[in-house]
């Protein structure tokens, strides 16, 4: 009878993958060298994967033979060696990472959704805040700009809430537009998103319903606007917008809803490698 392979071993093939072509081999010349920093990120990534801490990481991987072998592991890495092998990583990786991931995917976008979640700063219950009267006041907000075909994640910004969505549009659409289909070297592709990424940077090809100050629009450029959305609305085309509200929600429900980091930078960074992880299990 055939072996069927683990999807625990797929997912951890193609980490390995994408962190070796994202990152160096070490990260720093005088390094220990046990490791390289390819296989201790994907650890990480895998990590993240199955939503649980770096102790349980550590005793996971001595359990897995396949996996260790699928990442060339010579031993199993400490849990503090896989803790500050997070902090080592930025962004600019994860964004390397994600942009092999895709063009390897040919991925090519007509339209293309956002929208911002947010997540818990810390694994205290709803009950418990509410008995010790310290309910979370602020959270970790994630933003995802997804292809509505693919359902990858185009592009990703991370903050805190609450706070408007806008700040996150001009920069979701810019990384977002790598993958977007283009017409004679202009942009065809349309962004959907919901009235919180209502604002001054809003373009002409974004379907962004405008805010209604005191229940009515004045402005001729909102008006037209409203009236684009509202066609959308009834072709069916915004109603595409919802593919991010199913990714958001595949984010939570698989990789957690909680951020377990205690710096700001740190927790920060949290909302981007869910969604590296999210298109690696994609």
């Amino acid at each position: 009878m055939e072996k069927r392979e683990s999807r625990y071993v797929k997912v951890a093939r193609i980490a390995y993958r994408l962190t070796q072509q994202a990152l160096p081999r070490y990260s720093h010349p005088k390094s220990p060298h046990h490791f390289t920093l390819p296989q201790l990120a994907a650890c990480v990534l895998m990590m993240y994967y199955l939503d649980i801490s770096y102790r349980d990481m550590e005793e996971w991987l001595l359990a897995t033979d396949q996996v260790c072998d699928a990442l060339e592991l010579p031993r199993i890495p400490d849990h503090t060696t896989l803790q500050r092998t997070y902090k080592k990583l930025r962004k600019l990786d994860f964004d390397k990472m994600k942009n092999q991931l895709l063009d390897e995917n040919g991925v090519e976008e007509e339209t293309i959704a956002s929208d911002s979640t947010g997540f818990s700063p810390g694994q205290a219950s709803l009950y418990y805040q509410t008995r010790s009267g310290r309910l979370y006041r602020q959270w970790v907000k994630g933003a995802y700009a997804v292809g509505t075909v693919s359902q990858f994640i185009l592009a990703w910004q991370s903050g805190q809430g609450p706070s408007n969505d806008t700040a996150h549009l001009a920069a979701l659409r810019r990384e977002s537009g790598r993958y977007g289909k283009r017409l004679g070297g202009r942009r065809a592709w349309v962004m959907l998103a919901d009235a919180g990424f209502d604002g001054d940077g809003v373009g002409a090809l974004d379907l962004i319903p405008p805010i209604r100050r005191h229940g009515k629009l004045i402005d001729a450029v909102r008006k037209a606007r409203a009236d684009l959305v509202s066609a959308a609305r009834l072709d069916g085309l915004f109603g595409q917008r919802w593919k991010t509200e199913t990714v958001n929600s595949v984010i939570k429900r698989k990789f957690g809803d909680t951020i377990r980091s205690r710096k700001r930078s740190l927790q920060r960074r949290e909302p981007i490698i869910k969604g590296m992880v999210y298109n690696i299990h994609r």
